[in-house]
């Protein structure tokens, strides 16, 4: 909702920027089901080929998310939206000591 909103106060409207947000929480979306299958399975995970070969291997959903973090700030980007701040998050003058 909040990226709707930031559109209609910029006077972005339209079906095409609507399909963009859309296509953001599709990424979202499985950005947490990368993330998921990390927490479950590790960054490495055992693997078995069936004809006696075992070991470890990267977990290929690190890669898969590290591209769809991009694809989603593509899109951020495009729309000219910025994450808004919300009560608790850490401003400029917290990360200044």
């Amino acid at each position: 909702q909040d990226l709707l909103d930031q559109l209609e106060r910029a006077g972005t409207v339209g079906k095409y920027y609507l399909d963009m947000v859309d296509k953001y929480m599709n990424l979202w979306e499985t950005d947490r089901l990368l993330q998921n299958n990390i927490n479950e399975r590790g960054v490495s995970v055992v693997y078995n080929n069936g004809g006696g070969h075992s070991g470890c291997k990267k977990n290929d959903s690190v890669d898969q998310q590290i591209k769809v973090n991009q694809q989603m700030l593509k899109i951020l980007d495009y729309l000219d939206i910025k994450p808004s701040k919300q009560d608790g998050d850490i401003n400029d003058e917290d990360m200044e000591m």
